[in-house]
């Protein structure tokens, strides 16, 4: 079973920085989230009620689904949408990787839990490859001021993610259930995004192309209802940390389409820093010790 959501939220999260992309236009940015989040929540509570499974929380755990709303489905989109008009989807992704170690470290400052431990070298591999993956990319534009405001603001975005699942993951420790407090999340977020749009003086009117409703369909859908609800089943089974080793996986999915729609060109760097993303995964789902094992059996023979 955490295979199997594994491999979803992989898949689907992957595919969606270039939704993210085919949604800049004309239509504003807290606009595109509002209509996400607001169309995703009504999903989700429709689905919920019919099954009888949308549950009640009390007046304290709503506050927290306030915050969990701003960090995941609010100003943290705000920041990875804007940031998506400075560099190419497939470098966001890549951003959005790092995910693993905010994980890592917020898991320990605010619930003291003791990391994987294979994440260390997991992680060291994965980032290493990530960096590798996009050298060239990043030695080509001399770190431009645009190239820089886009990494910013795809690495607050990232941290906001990173708050959101340490948000989750008091839910689930209070037996509170997943779907529910996604769904009020998820409406508490489209409205802030709202709000911001009220205040910002922008039409609330979406752009009636197949390119821009399709892409809100999948966001919405896909990438909001089915992605999440599978990330944060999976946040509480196997804890944050690992669930987010699923980010450095993004790239690979991310850079298939980039090559299709936005024209990227694979060098032996990148090649290189595939070839140790996946590696730094099979750590990560090896048994503790297990490579460790294998060195020892080595030396011996």
């Amino acid at each position: 079973m955490n295979a199997l959501l594994y491999i979803l939220v992989v898949v689907i999260w992957g595919t969606t920085w270039l939704a993210i992309y085919m949604q800049q236009g004309v239509v504003s940015v807290p606009v595109s989230i509002f209509w996400r989040f607001a169309v995703a929540a009504a999903v989700m509570v429709i689905v919920l009620t019919s099954l009888g499974r949308l549950r009640r929380i009390s007046l304290h755990d709503h506050l927290f689904c306030v915050l969990q709303g701003a960090c995941v489905f609010g100003f943290n989109f705000f920041c990875f949408y804007h940031a998506a008009a400075w560099i190419s989807s497939g470098l966001e992704s890549v951003i959005f990787s790092m995910a693993v170690l905010f994980n890592a470290v917020n898991s320990m400052l605010f619930f003291r839990q003791r990391p994987h431990p294979n994440l260390l070298p997991a992680a060291v591999l994965g980032i290493a490859g990530v960096i590798a993956l996009f050298w060239h990319d990043l030695v080509a534009t001399q770190l431009a001021p645009s190239l820089l405001t886009g990494i910013g603001l795809s690495a607050l975005g990232t941290f906001g993610f990173s708050m959101g699942n340490m948000i989750s993951t008091r839910h689930q420790r209070r037996g509170l259930e997943t779907l529910s407090t996604n769904t009020y999340a998820m409406f508490y977020g489209a409205v802030m995004m709202g709000i911001v749009a009220l205040a910002r003086g922008d039409s609330f009117m979406p752009e009636l192309t197949a390119r821009y409703l399709g892409s809100l369909f999948y966001l919405a859908i896909f990438g909001s209802v089915i992605a999440f609800g599978a990330y944060f089943t999976l946040v509480g089974r196997i804890g944050a940390g690992q669930a987010a080793y699923s980010t450095l996986l993004f790239p690979l999915v991310a850079l298939s389409l980039s090559t299709v729609y936005e024209g990227y060109v694979w060098h032996s760097n990148a090649v290189i820093g595939l070839a140790m993303i996946l590696l730094g995964n099979l750590v990560m789902f090896s048994r503790p010790g297990m490579f460790k094992g294998f060195l020892l059996r080595k030396r011996a023979v």
